[in-house]
């Protein structure tokens, strides 16, 4: 949608809302609101499978690469919401790896979209899964969310926390057992 679309009808809404859209604070509202949206749905914009497949490497290193505590910053779809958090994303290469950056940047592109925290630990575990082709993907995250603590039932102090496992991580215990230990170790 064009941004001056979304202009209107965030001018709008202001003034469903009882208030005054030509108050001087409320002027440029209808323009930061609609620039903010686009920015927090840009993920839209972005395919998360070309961002891994165009940073691959074939590498004989076949050990767990973990990148944990990565920012998730996310709207809920329900509510319109803020959600956010950390992601822990753990893989097992079969003969290629990935630029370390692009873990961060598959996160963002799908968290940078109207999402439920199920889904969007899914997502990222299958774009994975599917570019990458490793022994195994797992994915933990760990958000609060504004529709539970702003609205609603109000508990201001909870987390949820999803997981989703392909491969070794399904079938070895030890596997799994190692990322859960290096997600909650404190090394750095």
């Amino acid at each position: 949608m064009e941004n001056s679309n979304l202009q209107d009808l965030y001018k709008a809404v202001i003034a469903q809302l009882g208030e005054d859209p030509s108050r001087e604070g409320l002027l440029k509202t209808p323009e930061r609101v609609a620039k903010a949206m686009q920015f927090l749905t840009s993920g839209y914009e972005q395919n998360p499978d070309e961002l891994i497949e165009s940073a691959i490497f074939h590498e004989a290193y076949s050990e767990m690469v973990l990148v944990k505590d990565i920012e998730v910053y996310s709207m809920c779809e329900h509510h319109m919401l803020p959600f956010f958090g950390k992601a822990h994303i753990a893989y097992i290469p079969d003969g290629k790896i990935v630029g370390l950056s692009k873990i961060p940047r598959v996160v963002d592109a799908f968290a940078r979209r109207l999402q439920v925290q199920e889904r969007l630990t899914i997502e990222i575990r299958d774009c994975i899964q599917q570019t990458l082709a490793p022994k195994g993907v797992a994915v933990v995250i760990e958000c609060s969310h504004m529709c539970m603590q702003m609205r609603g039932v109000q508990k201001q102090n909870s987390v949820t926390t999803t997981s989703a496992f392909t491969g070794i991580f399904m079938t070895n215990e030890t596997t799994r057992k190692e990322f859960i230990n290096l997600v909650q170790a404190k090394i750095h």
